[in-house]
């Protein structure tokens, strides 16, 4: 009798939900076991993966992973599920968040993944802790999608989400044009958030504790081949965007007419000129400025921030740099000699990639003096744009301004997926930055100034910056959509999908605080895994 009164008691105190369609809950406090019902206990990989018992289990970013075993239970198939944990990500962080789980074939791009995105493309900070799920059963949309013309601009330079919005920044080369920032409103309609400067570009934006930054130019289109702008207004100032179409004026950068690229690192946002002379400077407040170290006196372009440095990219050499917050250490020659430039930056699988002119090829970092050669775009000369979208690496080119997806499998090589700017009678098309934004991956073009979006397999991202501390974060595959919740509220669901088009069923393993975009850099605890979608009730008591 006292066990039955015991039994009913733990009925009407535990949810009946709890276990309901579970098929795996590692609590990650103490052990890295399951006390699901199928007892998928994780295997440990890395350097000091440790899991304590009141603050859950901390990834170094770096080479820290768990791996549940193969099982029928993780073949997920057709069928909905719900994937639910408790995350912790650092305010200050020098690193890609990364992928909080994952079970993706490369091979076969058949799976899942649920990451924290921080990509910086060209020359700007794209997304900023952008929460990710997608899936994927090797399906990528037929066509790009042509969200038209930004303003009068002749190069989209510089994309950004912020606020759950998406941020162009343009080149309007006529002389009574300048650059402007336009706020993407759906479809092909752009609103304008004004001009912050008389010259004739907007060439890069930063975020910086929870403020949108932008950085001007007089951009000198002789070098795509163009005729000169008429506008000779001189740039090299940042500004703060203040709502609508006000902008704060945070200083001009001393002896800089243009901005080349900007970053956060170790809480500061930095600054690069784009001409000579060279520049490199640290933002502290205000209107002021401070001059820092150049790496062997060349210019700081494209930035990129990675396992707690600062990598930079020049138009001086073909050569990286990475910074310590003090001094810079030359990473040596990228590819062929024939190599005179560094472009961009992507970290996929955890490795950081660059793009180069002058033989179209990206290149994997191992190391200072170690480059392995990825292999070219097609026939093109210049690599742009790069980022990770649902599993895959995918990298922008010029002369043709074609997009190409990497395959990483036994034959790696670049996959066109088209052509984003079909401008005639010009030497040079660029389909230079990139940004991840309502599931899709969108490409600013030059000379035709317009925007494109593709998407590979079905997504959904929070367009709003996750914060740092201790977050809850469910994603769900429910019937012909995907939804994100963040602390048991909707963050956002995707457009709708054909459902039998994604058979998610593969032998890879499922893999925690790993995938293919970086190895994650924060604590995870009380992860959940359901073969069914969940209440917004039942998530709601998770996030408690």
């Amino acid at each position: 009798m006292r066990f039955l009164m015991f039994a009913l008691l733990l009925s009407w105190t535990i949810p009946a939900f709890a276990d309901d369609g579970l098929i795996a809950h590692w609590p990650l406090k103490g052990d890295f076991k399951d006390r699901g019902p199928h007892a998928l206990h994780l295997r440990s990989h890395g350097g000091e993966l440790s899991s304590n018992e009141s603050t859950g289990t901390r990834f170094d970013g770096r080479d820290d992973w768990l791996e549940a075993p193969i099982h029928d239970a993780l073949k997920l198939g057709m069928q909905d599920f719900t994937v639910s944990m408790w995350i912790n990500i650092e305010k200050n962080l020098d690193d890609v968040p990364g992928d909080l789980l994952s079970q993706f074939d490369a091979a076969q791009r058949r799976g899942f993944q649920l990451s924290v995105k921080s990509h910086a493309v060209t020359a700007s900070q794209a997304n900023t802790r952008t929460l990710h799920f997608g899936i994927d059963n090797n399906h990528i949309e037929p066509t790009w999608t042509d969200h038209g013309q930004v303003g009068q601009s002749m190069f989209v330079k510089a994309l950004a989400v912020f606020d759950g919005k998406l941020f162009a920044g343009t080149c309007e080369p006529g002389k009574d044009r300048a650059g402007h920032v336009y706020r993407f409103d759906g479809g092909t309609r752009w609103v304008d958030c004004g001009s912050p400067a008389p010259c004739n570009s907007v060439s890069a934006f930063a975020v910086l504790e929870g403020k949108l930054y932008a950085g001007v130019s007089k951009y000198r289109l002789a070098g795509s081949a163009l005729s000169e702008s008429e506008n000779a207004n001189l740039g090299g100032r940042v500004f703060r965007y203040d709502g609508e179409s006000r902008w704060i004026d945070c200083g001009q950068l001393p002896e800089t007419e243009g901005i080349g690229g900007m970053a956060v690192f170790q809480g500061k946002l930095f600054a690069g000129s784009l001409y000579k002379p060279a520049g490199f400077f640290r933002y502290d407040g205000e209107q002021k400025w401070t001059a820092m170290p150049l790496p062997n006196g060349k210019r700081v372009e494209a930035m990129c921030v990675h396992n707690n440095e600062l990598f930079a990219s020049s138009y001086d050499e073909a050569h990286i740099y990475r910074f310590n917050g003090e001094t810079w250490t030359d990473c040596g020659q990228v590819g062929e000699t024939t190599n005179t430039q560094t472009y961009s930056f992507a970290i996929h699988n955890g490795r950081m990639y660059v793009g180069t002119w002058r033989t179209g090829k990206v290149f994997r970092y191992d190391g200072d003096n170690h480059w392995a050669d990825c292999g070219r775009l097609g026939e093109e000369l210049e690599v742009m744009g790069m980022l990770v979208h649902n599993g895959s690496l995918f990298a922008g080119s010029l002369p043709l301004a074609e997009v190409f997806r990497y395959r990483t499998d036994t034959d790696p090589r670049w996959d066109s997926v088209g052509r984003v700017d079909l401008t005639p009678n010009v030497m040079y098309r660029r389909a230079w930055t990139m940004s991840e934004f309502q599931g899709r991956l969108f490409v600013g073009t030059l000379p035709s100034g317009r925007v494109l979006s593709i998407a590979a397999g079905a997504n959904v991202t929070d367009d709003r910056s996750l914060p740092s501390g201790w977050q809850h974060l469910a994603a769900q595959r429910s019937g012909k959509e995907l939804k994100l919740f963040v602390n048991g509220r909707l963050a956002a669901t995707s457009t709708s999908f054909e459902p039998a088009q994604y058979d998610l069923s593969s032998t890879a393993a499922l893999r925690i605080g790993s995938g293919p975009t970086d190895y994650f850099n924060g604590q995870l605890r009380d992860i959940r895994l359901h073969r069914r979608v969940l209440t917004l009730e039942e998530i709601r008591s998770f996030a408690q």
